[in-house]
């Protein structure tokens, strides 16, 4: 039996920057544990787990959630991952949760996607949606037949408040201010590695390759093509 790598990996970059799609990727191809902070606030808030009531307390009071919530939260679930690789995702946000996890695990590699903030600027908020069905349309990449209205019902479209481009800015701004001395506490240790582009698509060869040389590829289906 062939035993992988433990490989120790967090993945890093602003809202709209294709995370969630290389993160998918990332897990089909090198068969790493996934583990996010906001998939797993929200199942510990559903849940209604000590936790989660203390952190839906700050997030109700439109506060951030404190650094010791969030490292108790992760570093708790990362107890059960101790034989597998794995992939952070959206932790550490701040120099204070990342100093937390390097006392008690080791991170081998951050991946940061470079994406400039024009381009997301664009890419959401280019997005409307119909609210009765949930139909997502994309004005670059899938508008509907007629401008804002559902191609389904002939009703108005509608623009999410995050997708707002006053909404949009502010998101990456603060994105930005908080987590720029992250960046630079994993770039001073040497594990900072930034893929820069505009689109997901070309971004992904180059993880991949950057990744294969760390893990071995487990998909079967399709791996001369990564996708």
């Amino acid at each position: 039996m062939v035993v992988s790598p433990l490989l120790r990996a967090v993945i890093m970059g602003p809202p709209g920057s294709g995370k969630g799609t290389i993160s998918a990727r990332i897990i089909k191809h090198f068969g790493v544990k996934h583990l996010s902070s906001g998939d797993l606030l929200r199942d510990n808030m559903q849940k209604k787990t000590e936790v989660g009531i203390l952190a839906k307390s700050y997030i109700d009071q439109g506060q951030l959630i404190p650094d010791d919530i969030m490292t108790q939260l992760m570093l708790n679930e990362l107890k059960g991952l101790d034989q597998y690789p794995w992939l952070l995702d959206g932790f550490p946000r701040t120099v204070a949760q990342a100093e937390a996890l390097n006392k008690e695990c080791h991170v081998d590699t951050v991946i940061d996607l470079d994406v400039p903030f024009e381009t997301i600027k664009c890419r959401l908020t280019a997005r409307w949606i119909h609210p009765a069905s949930g139909r997502v349309y994309n004005l670059e990449f899938s508008p509907p037949k007629v401008q804002g209205i559902d191609d389904v019902t002939g009703e108005p479209l509608v623009q999410r408040d995050d997708d707002k481009p006053e909404t949009v800015s502010k998101r990456l701004q603060a994105y930005d201010a908080q987590t720029k001395p992250v960046l630079e506490y994993y770039r001073k240790k040497g594990l900072l590695k930034s893929f820069s582009g505009t689109e997901t698509n070309k971004i992904w060869p180059h993880i991949y390759a950057f990744l294969q040389t760390k893990l071995p590829d487990v998909s079967q289906k399709d791996a001369a093509i990564p996708r």
